[in-house]
Parts: C-alpha cells; sequence; structure tokens
C-alpha cells in the first residue's frame, strides 16, 4: 500500500470561460492548464483514459467520485504518456491497494506535468457542461491559483477551442512502427496513426495481419508502397473539418478498392470521403457504458467512446455516397441520442465505426469488428486471387 501525495493542501480552481469557478484543492502536477473541458462516465479504466491519444488538448473530469485506488501500472498503458490537458475529480484516493500497482495515479500525473483539481462539485460542473456544452477551461494550481480572478478567466477566454483545431502531428508516430502478425500471417496492413491506442494494434496483429503504424503526414503513395492487404485509420483527437489530407488518402484508398476499417476519428474521416458533413456534438460522448444498437442484428452493445464530433448522415435505409462510392447505409446508432455510430458501403469494401472495439479497460460487446475486419480482407484477397 503506497500513501499519496493527497496530504498536500496546495489551492487550486477551475475556470470555465463562461465565468464560472470551483475552487478545490491540487492534484497531480501544479502549474497552470488550459484545454476543453469534458466529462468522461466510466466507472473504472482510468488508466486507458489518460493514456488515450484522443483525449489530447482536452481536461477530463471524472463523473465517477472515488478515482485513483487500484493506482497506475506499465501494463495498462494505451501509449507513452498522459495526453490529457488536465485532470479533474471529486474525492482522489489517498492509499493505492492494487497488486499491480507501481505508483499512484497522482506521481503518474505529476512526472507527466499533468495539473489537476480535486474536492470541487463534479456534478455541478457536468450538469454545467450538460446544460451549456463543452467550453473552454483552465486550471490554476499552486501559486498560479493567486492569480486574480480577471486574469485567469482572460487567459482562458484566449486559449484555443476545439473546434477547426488538428492535433494528429502532436500524437502520431514519426516513423514507421512495424507489429508482426500473431499466428498465421494475412498480410500487411496500413495503419494510419492519428493517435492510435496500443490494445488496437494488439487486436488488430491478433487477427493476423503484420501491422504497418504509419505517420499521419504518410502519402497515398507510400502506403501502396508496402503493398497492403487493408486500410486502418484509427481513433485520435481534434476536428474532422481540419483533416483534409486524411480525407484525400482515403478515397485515393476507396477508388482502389482497398479494405477499409476505421474507428472513431477513423469513422468521421470515412464519412468525409464519403462526402458526408461532419459537426460538433454539444459536450460528446465520452465513457465505457454507452448503449449503441446495431441495426442489422437488432443487438444493444454496451461500448467504449470517446468523442466530440460526429457524422450527419440519414440514419433509416440506404443512399447514395455524394462522393460518388456507391450505396451506403448508417450500420449503427447511438440509443441516448441518435446519433451515427457506424456507417457501411455497400458496394466497396470498407466500414467504420464511431466507438472503440479494443476498449481494454471497457467491455468487449463490439470486439467482434475486428473479427469482421479480417474476413473483409480475405474475402477481398480471395477475389483478387480468383481474377489473377
Amino acid at each position: 500500500m503506497t500513501l499519496t501525495s493527497l496530504f498536500d493542501h496546495d489551492p487550486a480552481v477551475l475556470v470555465l470561460e463562461d465565468g464560472t469557478r470551483y475552487e478545490g484543492r491540487a492534484y497531480g502536477a501544479r502549474g497552470t492548464t488550459f484545454g476543453e473541458v469534458v466529462f468522461t462516465t466510466g466507472m473504472s479504466g482510468y488508466q486507458e483514459t489518460l493514456t488515450d491519444p484522443s483525449y489530447a488538448g482536452q481536461i477530463v473530469l471524472q463523473t465517477s467520485p472515488h478515482i485513483g485506488n487500484t493506482g497506475v501500472n506499465a501494463e495498462d498503458a494505451e501509449s507513452h504518456r498522459i495526453w490529457a490537458a488536465g485532470y479533474i475529480v471529486r474525492d482522489p484516493s489517498r492509499v493505492v491497494s492494487n497488486w499491480r500497482a507501481d505508483e499512484s495515479l497522482d506521481e503518474a500525473l505529476e512526472a507527466d506535468g499533468i495539473v489537476g483539481i480535486s474536492a470541487i462539485d463534479t456534478r455541478a460542473v457536468t450538469r454545467r457542461i450538460r446544460s451549456d456544452g463543452s467550453m473552454r477551461g483552465g486550471v490554476f494550481s499552486g501559486a498560479d491559483a493567486a492569480i486574480s480572478a480577471d486574469e485567469q478567466l482572460r487567459a482562458v477566454r484566449e486559449a484555443p477551442g476545439m473546434a477547426g483545431r488538428n492535433l494528429s502531428a502532436e500524437v502520431s508516430v514519426t516513423s514507421t512502427r512495424i507489429t508482426p502478425a500473431i499466428g498465421d500471417k494475412i498480410g500487411s496492413l496500413a495503419v494510419v496513426d492519428l493517435g492510435i491506442k496500443a490494445s488496437t494494434v494488439t487486436n488488430l496483429a491478433r487477427r493476423g495481419f503484420e501491422v504497418h503504424l504509419l505517420p499521419q503526414s504518410v502519402t497515398y503513395a507510400e502506403v501502396k508502397a508496402i503493398d497492403p492487404a487493408g486500410l486502418f485509420f484509427s481513433n485520435g483527437p481534434g476536428d474532422p473539418s481540419a483533416s483534409d489530407a486524411h480525407v484525400e488518402l482515403l478515397q485515393a484508398a476507396l477508388k482502389d478498392g482497398l479494405p477499409y476499417f476505421g474507428i472513431c476519428f477513423g469513422n468521421q474521416l470515412f464519412g468525409r470521403a464519403l462526402g458526408l458533413t461532419t459537426y460538433k456534438l454539444p459536450f460528446g460522448h465520452r465513457g465505457i457504458n454507452q448503449p449503441v444498437l446495431d441495426k442489422s442484428t437488432g443487438r444493444v452493445e454496451i461500448t467504449a467512446q470517446n468523442h466530440g464530433f460526429a457524422v450527419d448522415a440519414p440514419i433509416e435505409g440506404t443512399f447514395d455516397s455524394p462522393a460518388g462510392f456507391g450505396r451506403v447505409e448508417v450500420s449503427h446508432v447511438g440509443l441516448n441520442d441518435s446519433v451515427v455510430e457506424g456507417l457501411n458501403a455497400l458496394d466497396i469494401p470498407a466500414f467504420s465505426v464511431q466507438y472503440h472495439p479494443e476498449a481494454a479497460g471497457g467491455p468487449n460487446d463490439a470486439n467482434y469488428l475486428f473479427d469482421r475486419f479480417r474476413d473483409l480482407v480475405l474475402e477481398s484477397l480471395s477475389k483478387k486471387g480468383a481474377h489473377a
């Protein structure tokens, strides 16, 4: 059992761009941080949340009141660092009581320089965001908590918002990384890293793909150079409307008939490649308990999600892709607010979902989607062999 530094009572304050202030205690590193304040509803899996690159640029609030009791460990991290811009919890655990823990959450936050706040009414903050939408915020802790309220608010309002922001370059690998296939190799898979999680790479490798993790700046010529059996776009942070180059790359691949699977940000970019538009949700979907209807089976999946943008498409029936890729259908729908949660192309080998089927810290209801992609690639390879 490891005592944390939570007996320190340094002050901290959360300031929202509408002028609302919440005074509490410092948690993690001391200093100042800015970002879009969002909430996540998961009662567990906080380490997966914090190390998910999709949370870059966001100050994450946990609606579950008690956080940190199991600490953190190297094995469960989804990337090499904590990506959240800041962290908000009500009652952080003062002790770590799990045999797998390497350190406390507070220590991990300090090590990565993540400024946080605790001991505030997180339900009040959540209700404000639900009513008024996600907004910019700042956490000022330690000595910075004493900065004048006017100066703090000014700094928050000058911070960049999430709309129109491209964050892919901040979270992507800068050079290609190859993960060997586990078991019999199907072929090479081109994976564009827009903020991928480690468990996604593992799931793809387990399906027989030699995973080529490519920088977000990759060109389609470079993708074709590895002779891929398929293309995958990962999750990631930012506004899909600011990623024109990724849309153009994807459209080139779709025209060549390359099998495609995208998740989260990859779903939004698939929608854009099909000629659809995206829009910003009022407060987004974040957590590991989001119900989604699979329209083809009528089955309800409990899913892990983290997104603030969505694809605009007709929920019922089929429609023609405005970009000329044939018939398309919405395959999955969010049951909380009828948001598009999946797209399926009927005339080309491509599909996507808005949620996270890899969910290492959440439900496994959607893990079958990796099998579906494997089968799609095998079918495509079989057709190519028949015409060779």
